[in-house]
């Protein structure tokens, strides 16, 4: 039992969350108004003078002799074209996921309501057999309802992301014609208007989704929490089919424009001639800004509701501490404020000038948000906890103290810091993992395939050891809660990851759009200056997004383990062990399906490309304009159709087992999958990151060792651009996707935990 009460009242929690939603949302708009001043338009008064000074430095409109009305036009075109192509993309994915999403929606309320059979009288509560409880019936209801709202919000973000980015890569474009600090700023902000909105969003619908429940549930916060569940579901099965489906879009593209622009045909990257351009550029937006924000909802909503599954048959929901059962969503609500104080760091107080400055801003905001969100954790944890509580631990209770709570947050939150630094570390060509993969390429590209391969295995191993001992510790303090409070440590500065994560895509299609608008060499220097740090800081977005995805999924396996009422998990029974080994092939069988889903889309779109160079006259010299709207549409048709193999795969494999194998084999399955598939997902996308920032090396020639592997068009550099195409499906397809299937198999086998741990095991019931 709490020996006293906390601090924090009831009614302040009920203020403060809220509060801190609204001012996340406040923040995101502001951000927006201010991007919004750089317009794309000429402007149709007569004072061409005062405007061209703002626009362009003196000596560079004597260098470029470029009319400037004609390149404003040009841009707002080309942003108009990627705008309309991933909106129209988007449209067809979400038609495609909400037929899937209302076909899930009733197996969900099948399975759950077949549990007692469809009956609406209560039953004695799961963890406590002298209390009675709300209807299985109703567990079906909410459940529904939850994964109904958790697919919606996740299509949402990554939408509204999506957005947001077409919105900004222009006006990045135009920026940079100023210098590459205010390229940098405008940038920046466009990705915090995302991180922001889409944090305060994923708090405030779940916040309000469990006061609306409170009304029907009223003191059954068992039943309650259990039906939350179906929220981090639905979050996750469409962050599936965001990253899987922008991934096959986006590298179909980037690998057809890249094998025959840059290999065959010797032009440079999004050349306005090259037919797949458009595609290519659409696909930054489809698949690493609307994936990527619909991945990262997904994990923070499973670790809320990870988390609150435990808590809510601990003390804290026994004795209906309300403001105690609400920390992981304090945490996160502190998270939003803190996150608002490190953005003003990089668009404020100190402000950018030179080119070497970026990355450094960049990595600040990372460590400047730890440090505050450290003493942010404290905070809450010593204001919103009793001094001591008991946790759920497979079946006893075990007495934990405050600040082993907060332990457990801050070890989740500093080893999200070490996983993101030391993807740094092997993927910018800053330093020498991928300094050594460039220099191998002077022997080709089969030197360059195995330097890489070697250096993406080698990055595993301190993010394993920094997983391993977060899991330790959290779990040593406070069990299962601890690791899912763990996991939200790591995703508690949520907005600022997002805000870096998606600056990466953004500057990438600004650099695109200058290339396209015929924009001068030295404005193409800094937006590939921009994208090259961006590159970096993508890569830790992964890596965030990775290790989280272990946590969230552990605590999950907790929940999962809890509600089946399986005590322990013996490795040695033969039902464990075959789910096991199976569990563990399974990102590899994923990873084969996407992989080849890119290649074959890739074929088309090298096809289709050849075609174009071939048949068109005048498309090489530039007469002649080439057919971007065939490529677009090969990329989105092949997308649609080979998602839904690798959706069906993670979807239906739980099912399954847990119905025909039971729920140890399904515990097996579970374990294996996450611990291989955190191995395969680092090393796919830190490979892929290092051979794309080595090819950056080899092209921007900023030291005497870049030089001397040649310019762009020499051997060396060729070779760069097979490794970096190769790379292409594995750090943007396969390796991101993979962490949603881990987390994605677990939270469904805890929301159909009831199911399997009732009627689950057909085969074996049959074969006894």
């Amino acid at each position: 039992m709490a020996s006293d009460h906390q601090l924090l009242s009831q009614t302040a929690t009920q203020i403060l969350i809220p509060l801190c939603t609204a001012i996340g949302i406040a923040f995101s708009l502001l951000q927006w108004r201010i991007v919004s001043r750089v317009k794309v338009s000429p402007p149709t008064t007569n004072n061409r003078n005062g405007y061209n000074n703002l626009l362009i430095n003196e000596e560079e409109e004597e260098e470029d002799g470029i009319d400037e009305d004609s390149i404003l036009l040009k841009c707002a075109e080309i942003q108009t074209a990627i705008s309309e192509g991933a909106t129209s993309f988007l449209f067809t994915e979400y038609k495609y996921a909400g037929v899937f999403m209302m076909a899930f929606a009733i197996l969900i309320f099948l399975f759950l309501g077949s549990v007692k059979g469809f009956s609406t009288k209560t039953q004695t509560c799961t963890y406590d057999g002298q209390k009675m409880c709300k209807p299985a019936l109703a567990t079906a209801i909410f459940s529904t309802v939850s994964f109904l709202l958790g697919a919606v919000t996740s299509l949402l973000s990554g939408f509204l992301g999506m957005k947001i980015a077409t919105y900004a890569n222009a006006r990045t474009t135009l920026e940079a014609r100023k210098g590459v600090g205010k390229a940098f700023i405008v940038a920046f902000r466009s990705g915090a208007v995302m991180g922001f909105l889409l944090a305060a969003n994923g708090l405030l619908v779940l916040y309000i989704t469990i006061n609306l429940f409170k009304l029907y549930y009223g003191d059954d916060w068992e039943g309650l929490f259990e039906a939350i569940t179906g929220y981090g579901l639905g979050g996750s099965s469409m962050a599936l089919f965001g990253r899987v489906g922008g991934g096959i879009y986006t590298k179909a593209a980037d690998v057809g424009a890249d094998l025959v622009g840059k290999v065959e045909r010797n032009i440079p990257e999004d050349d306005p001639r090259n037919p797949a351009v458009i595609a290519d550029n659409v696909g930054d937006n489809v698949g690493d800004i609307a994936g990527m924000g619909s991945d990262l909802f997904g994990s923070y909503a499973e670790s809320s509701c990870a988390a609150l599954v435990v808590a809510s048959i601990s003390s804290f929901g026994i004795n209906h501490d309300f403001t105690a059962m609400c920390y992981p969503l304090l945490i996160s609500s502190v998270g939003i404020v803190v996150c608002l104080i490190t953005t003003l760091f990089a668009t404020d107080f100190i402000e950018i000038k030179a080119v070497k400055e970026i990355e450094p801003a960049l990595k600040n905001q990372l460590i400047i948000s730890t440090v505050l969100m450290t003493l942010g954790i404290a905070l809450v944890s010593f204001i919103a906890l009793p001094s001591s509580f008991t946790i759920f631990n497979f079946g006893s209770q075990k007495v934990v103290k405050n600040w082993q709570l907060f332990l457990c947050v801050a070890v989740g939150l500093w080893a999200g810091l070490i996983i993101g630094f030391v993807t740094e570390y092997y993927t910018s060509n800053a330093y020498s993992p991928v300094q050594d993969v460039a220099d191998s390429c002077r022997t080709g590209a089969a030197t360059n395939v195995i330097f890489g391969l070697a250096l993406g295995y080698k990055s595993v191993i301190i993010p394993i050891f920094a997983i391993a001992v977060s899991i330790f510790v959290s779990f040593s303090f406070a069990a299962m809660y601890g690791i899912a409070m763990a996991a939200l440590g790591m995703l508690s500065t949520i907005s600022t990851g997002l805000a870096i994560d998606a600056y990466g895509p953004i500057s990438d299609n600004a650099g695109g759009i200058a290339e396209m608008a015929g924009m001068s060499y030295k404005i193409r220097e800094r937006t590939d200056a921009l994208d090259a740090a961006g590159n970096t800081t993508a890569a830790i977005g992964k890596g965030f997004a990775i290790g989280s995805a272990a946590l969230v999924s552990l605590a999950l396996f907790g929940a999962f383990v809890s509600r089946a009422s399986i005590t322990v998990v013996d490795v040695l029974t033969p039902k464990v062990f075959i789910g096991l080994i199976v569990g563990a092939m399974l990102p590899y069988w994923f990873s084969a399906m996407t992989m080849k889903s890119v290649g074959s889309a890739a074929l088309k779109m090298v096809e289709e490309v050849r075609r174009q160079f071939n048949t068109i006259p005048g498309l090489i010299e530039g007469t002649a304009k080439p057919d971007y709207a065939t490529c677009v549409k090969i990329s989105t048709d092949a997308s649609i159709k080979e998602m839904i193999p690798p959706g069906a795969l993670v979807m239906l494999t739980p099912l399954i087992v847990g119905t025909f194998f039971g729920v140890e084999t399904l515990s097996g399955l579970l374990a294996g999958a996450l611990v291989s598939g955190v191995q395969v997902a680092i090393s796919a996308s830190n490979t892929g990151g290092a051979w794309d920032n080595a090819k950056k090396y080899i092209e921007a020639g900023a030291s005497i060792h870049a030089r001397s592997l040649g310019p762009k068009g020499s051997d060396s550099h060729k070779a760069a651009v097979i490794g970096d195409t190769i790379g292409d499906p594995l750090k943007d397809t396969s390796g991101p996707s993979i962490n949603i299937l881990i987390k994605l198999m677990a939270v469904e086998s805890l929301v159909f935990a009831p199911f399997f741990a009732t009627h689950g095991g057909l085969l074996f019931k049959i074969f006894r």
